[in-house]
């Protein structure tokens, strides 16, 4: 079994571990109400998806 032969510094694991991050929430603006909204996703302002109104809109 293969075991390391040095330890692993803080800077090395670090740095090999840059890449290990959530990307950033995508959003964009629903064609309808220009309200920000995640992609593929109900509206949560208006309730439209899709050019249909597929929940009950929020009171104001």
């Amino acid at each position: 079994m293969a075991v390391p032969k040095r330890r692993t510094s803080k800077r090395k694991k670090r740095a090999r571990n840059t890449h290990k991050k959530a990307a950033p929430i995508a959003l964009q603006k629903c064609p309808r109400c220009q309200a920000m909204k995640r992609p593929h996703r109900v509206c949560d302002e208006c309730g439209y998806y899709a050019g249909k109104q597929r929940v009950a809109a929020k009171e104001a």
